[in-house]
């Protein structure tokens, strides 16, 4: 067995146990009724409102390996919406998309998603660019900015640059649900106001460190928070929670 396969056979594992301790739903009381929110794993959360399904990066790939259990148990439902943040397997896994996407679903993405795609995602299709704000299946969208201002793999490059993927605030019931996306703490993640609940991610080098978490919960005035994008490791959540000390915000079972 290679290096490669063996890493690869280890995240399975890892992956596979994280989903069973994810694998809760949460009620959030919003007008109209309550908002479920199922954690899924890393970048896929299941929201359940007023009779729809919307499907947040619903992913069942990790570097080309089937995940065992991931996207795959009962909690999961078919879409009335699913949204897309970026083109990585981890957000975008057409087969997934195929999989729960009900008939004339539409799929939010931004336009780096739909070219990877390509055919394969039919439409309906709704593509947002930063900035956006639309209203898809009778809810409220809005794309937001999502990129490295230092991180990258090599000097010159970043992970995730300006432009190419959306963080999406989705308004239900007059809640409003952050999904921050691969992110540093940037000046529009900082400028967001009257979140109720945010999806804020901790992967490093990728994201966020535990302190840039914490620096983006703390201007955002966030009342729920879900560490998510990570493989949950116990240090990180301890200095998260560390770092706020003190704070009001409720931290809820993290996507690992």
């Amino acid at each position: 067995m290679n290096i490669r396969m063996f890493l690869a056979m280890v995240l399975v594992i890892a992956f596979a146990a994280a989903v069973l301790a994810a694998n809760q739903t949460d009620t959030l009381p919003a007008s109209g009724g309550d908002i479920q929110i199922t954690p899924i794993m890393h970048s896929s959360v299941q929201l359940e409102y007023a009779g729809k399904v919307i499907q947040v990066d619903p992913v069942a790939m990790y570097d080309n390996v089937e995940l065992p259990l991931l996207g795959k148990f009962d909690a999961l439902k078919p879409a009335d919406l699913i949204v897309i943040t970026d083109i990585h397997p981890e957000n975008l896994d057409v087969a997934e998309i195929t999989k729960l996407r009900k008939s004339g679903a539409s799929v939010v993405m931004p336009m780096a998603a739909a070219s990877e795609a390509g055919t394969k995602i039919p439409a309906p299709t709704v593509v947002m660019a930063n900035g956006d704000t639309k209203t898809v299946a009778d809810v409220g969208i809005e794309a937001v900015p999502m990129y490295n201002m230092q991180h990258g793999p090599k000097a010159g490059e970043l992970y995730h640059p300006k432009g190419r993927g959306n963080g999406y605030i989705i308004t239900l019931g007059g809640k409003r649900l952050y999904f921050m996306g691969d992110t540093e703490c940037t000046p529009e993640a900082k400028g967001v106001k009257g979140i109720d609940v945010a999806f804020v991610p901790m992967n490093m080098p990728q994201t966020m460190t535990p302190g840039d978490a914490a620096e983006c919960i703390k201007a955002m005035q966030l009342k729920i928070a879900y560490p998510y994008h990570y493989e949950g490791q116990k240090r990180d959540e301890a200095f998260l929670k560390a770092l706020l000390r003190g704070s009001a915000v409720d931290f809820r079972a993290n996507l690992r």
